[in-house]
């Protein structure tokens, strides 16, 4: 009787194994759709509501990316705006989840820090450029200090609501077993509120790279921002979508970088039927408790 059950469930667990290629499919096959259609209307010079009378082919787009690709600006132009992101997103990173943490769970912080993170939130950080250039003596550590700027609010927030929505239970937990305040943090405050750190981090990333290649097309002088301004003023419109294109890639493989160290600093937490990095799901809040009051896990 039992074998039947076991075929089914086996079958039911093949399938998506068997057709695993068919998203990835898809995925490639609606990029190169839009790339054809892109192709299309430069080509034919399409002017209806839309013109891309002076939109580059995809084939000219590739051709300028293949040249500069070869060339030492180009790839000096990626190291200087990686760097600035790399800088301003870490010390965004540290300091933003401690002070969501501290906002989150200290009223004097929250008195202290709250009013003032409130006023400053709403204010775009492409807009502190001004600020920047009065109070940095270079315009670099200015294009951090935005970058910084752009990511930390996003992270902030999401800590201090992911810190907010913890249970009660574990903290009294470790209380009851002796545990102290900075038991408590490093044990089940942080744990607890990783997945919701790491949505602000990734929404944080988005953002940073927004406001420094905004932040390059103003006040830099070097920077994919800066180059692909740089081209628009020459009137390079294939070097344009090279720079977009570039700006797109980068902001792709950062964000990825963000994603799979989440996943491996979160291994704990239940996935979905399709993610392929597995999960042990239903132990999490047992691993948690468990860790929090000093058992091995």
């Amino acid at each position: 009787m039992s074998a039947p059950a076991t075929t089914a469930v086996g079958t039911g667990r093949a399938g998506p194994r068997r057709w695993a290629w068919a998203r990835p499919a898809r995925r490639t096959a609606a990029v190169l759709a839009a790339l054809a259609v892109w192709q299309l209307l430069a080509q034919f010079r399409v002017n209806l509501w839309l013109r891309f009378s002076q939109f580059p082919t995809v084939t000219e787009t590739a051709h300028a990316f293949a040249r500069r690709l070869g060339t030492a600006a180009y790839w000096q132009d990626v190291s200087d705006s990686v760097t600035r992101i790399v800088g301003g997103f870490a010390l965004a990173a540290i300091l933003g989840v401690a002070v969501g943490t501290a906002v989150a769970r200290s009223p004097l912080a929250f008195d202290l820090l709250g009013p003032l993170l409130e006023v400053l939130r709403p204010i775009p950080a492409i807009a502190l450029v001004p600020v920047a250039i009065l109070l940095f003596p270079s315009n670099e550590q200015g294009i951090v200090f935005i970058t910084f700027a752009a990511a930390f609010f996003p992270v902030t927030v999401s800590t201090r609501h992911a810190v907010r929505a913890l249970t009660p239970v574990w903290e009294e937990a470790v209380r009851t077993m002796g545990g102290g305040r900075w038991r408590v943090l490093w044990s089940v405050v942080l744990p607890g509120a990783l997945p919701g750190i790491l949505g602000g981090l990734s929404v944080g990333i988005g953002v940073s790279w927004i406001c420094v290649i905004s932040a390059e097309m103003i006040s830099g002088e070097y920077g994919v921002g800066y180059r692909t301004w740089q081209d628009y003023t020459i009137v390079d419109y294939p070097g344009v979508f090279v720079g977009m294109a570039t700006i797109g890639l980068l902001g792709r493989l950062t964000s990825t970088a963000v994603e799979r160290l989440g996943r491996r600093a979160t291994r704990w937490l239940p996935r979905t039927a399709d993610d392929p990095s597995g999960s042990t799901g239903g132990r999490v809040r047992w691993r948690v408790a468990r860790t929090a009051i000093g058992e091995p896990s």
